[in-house]
């Protein structure tokens, strides 16, 4: 075991790091650290008793008063020529990945991963609702914050340690699950796979990882998910599925843990019905729309269900689940002016499946309200890699909304490629759009193409983000109102 009396954390900010860093102070850790920029999450840590820097130099290492015990960095941000990881070097001070301190962490608790090419946040945050309304009480580290938890990580007084297991770096094979579930699987991270092959292949590893005794959930509406869970059944591994009654039927081969026999929606929630593999019926309401949601929420109940969870405690959990911050977060309406009724949210979707899911949810609570209102998405493009491989698919996905903005490629890690622009995804949108290469002009551009009661969405993994309350400001001035 490492040595963890003092831990000195590179980029703490970040939402994986910052919430290691709640957990270690939790357990009575001293915990430092660095980022570029003073933030929430940081001043957060602050309060708990962090001592951290704004800025990344060597003498930071030294921000508990002697040198720490342990270096944690995530090697995919930080560079190797960080000052903090050279003076590291220099000290003998052993360097760890944040998830291999999230495996020690983990070490004697029953272990919840959750992994998948997209909805791991979201079935994350389920999962730990439903079993904090269940008594279990949990660990965990989540990708975003709990809208009513107001935070990403806990470290709880139970048994259970609930994490996202991320694949982008194939970190997830630090992890050994006793319950390891797969939403779906779908080529991504190309970047650093090379191959869909060497991606998909991660999965199937992540399913030799789980526990003797443990279970591998897949979800059965998604066919490359079901056949990792039909290759790890014919490796002896247990696996149980979750989905709607269709694909249930479609992949009948695979034991199926929770089936989704009823769902209808019932203005902005979903009743949903589940049956379980013990024949017990269990009925919960969903505040989160689409029927990837719904979907997710059938993963944390049957996830909940295999640790030893009362059913009808989980299910009262997802009725009271609202959410997780930028996944179709709420921002704010328009109760007065020429914008009245148009609500502006706020997405981290940010693969064109992801685009896709949150827009037709969008569209479906439109639809349902009846009252002739659009979609209106402003999109950031998240790496050049990504916005290359898949400018068909972003299009399309898009294209469902009624108009669109989309603003220049955000790189964060990658450097720009020649010939990749934001233009190859733009030119194939069939629905109203504008590319907007001018960042602070987009609320303006979004208040062209917005009409009274519009639901409006900033979109992607970059700094679309903080666009959000600027798009609603100007929503709010008489002089943006369109036509």
């Amino acid at each position: 075991m490492t040595d963890l009396s003092r831990v000195h954390m590179i980029g703490i900010g970040g939402a994986g790091m910052s919430g290691i860093a709640h957990i270690l102070l939790d357990r009575g850790y001293v915990v430092t650290g660095s980022d570029v920029k003073d933030s929430r999450p940081v001043r957060a840590l602050r309060t708990q008793g962090a001592t951290i820097a704004v800025g990344h130099a060597p003498e930071n290492l030294e921000l508990a008063g002697e040198l720490p015990t342990v270096v944690v960095t995530s090697f995919a941000a930080i560079p190797k020529d960080n000052p903090e990881l050279v003076r590291a070097e220099v000290e003998g001070i052993p360097v760890l990945r944040r998830s291999d301190l999230l495996a020690e962490l983990m070490e004697g608790y029953t272990q919840v991963l959750l992994a998948g090419t997209h909805g791991k946040t979201s079935t994350t945050s389920m999962t730990v609702v439903a079993l904090q309304a269940a008594g279990l009480d949990p660990s965990f580290a989540i990708g975003g914050q709990l809208n009513r938890a107001g935070t990403n990580a806990h470290h709880g007084a139970g048994e259970v340690f609930v994490a996202e297991a991320d694949e982008s770096d194939a970190s997830l094979l630090r992890y050994s699950p006793d319950v390891a579930v797969v939403t779906n699987i779908e080529p991504d991270h190309l970047d650093y796979f090379g191959t869909a092959e060497a991606y998909f292949a991660v999965f199937d590893d992540f399913a030799d990882r789980v526990s003797e005794h443990g279970h591998l959930v897949v979800c059965l509406d998604d066919d490359n998910a079901a056949e990792c869970g039909r290759r790890a059944l014919a490796r002896g591994i247990n696996v149980a599925g979750y989905g709607t009654a269709a694909a249930a039927a479609a992949h009948a081969d695979i034991p199926a843990g929770a089936i989704i026999t009823a769902e209808e929606l019932r203005g902005a929630s979903v009743a949903v019905t589940v049956q379980l593999a013990a024949g017990e019926s269990v009925d919960y309401t969903l505040a989160v729309p689409g029927r990837h949601m719904v979907l997710n929420s059938a993963a944390a109940l049957l996830s909940g269900v295999l640790v030893g969870a009362a059913p009808a405690d989980l299910a009262a959990g997802l009725s009271d689940f609202t959410g997780v911050r930028r996944r179709f977060e709420l921002k704010g309406e328009l109760t007065a002016g020429p914008y009245t009724g148009a609500r502006v949210y706020d997405d981290y979707a940010h693969h064109p499946t992801e685009v896709a899911a949150v827009l037709t949810a969008a569209r479906e609570k439109v639809e349902a309200e009846g009252n002739g209102a659009r979609v209106v998405v402003c999109f950031q493009p998240h790496l050049y890699s990504r916005t290359q491989e898949f400018a068909a698919e972003f299009a399309e996905a898009l294209s469902l909304a009624d108009a669109c903005v989309v603003l220049d490629i955000f790189g964060a890690r990658e450097a720009p490629v020649e010939g990749v622009t934001s233009r190859i995804i733009t030119d194939g949108i069939t629905s109203e759009v504008r590319y907007e290469p001018d960042f602070s002009a987009a609320p303006a551009t979004v208040a062209e193409l917005t009409r009274p009661g519009d639901v409006v969405f900033t979109m992607g993994a970059g700094s679309v983000t903080l666009l959000a309350d600027e798009i609603l400001a100007a929503l709010a001035e008489p002089a943006n109102a369109g036509e």
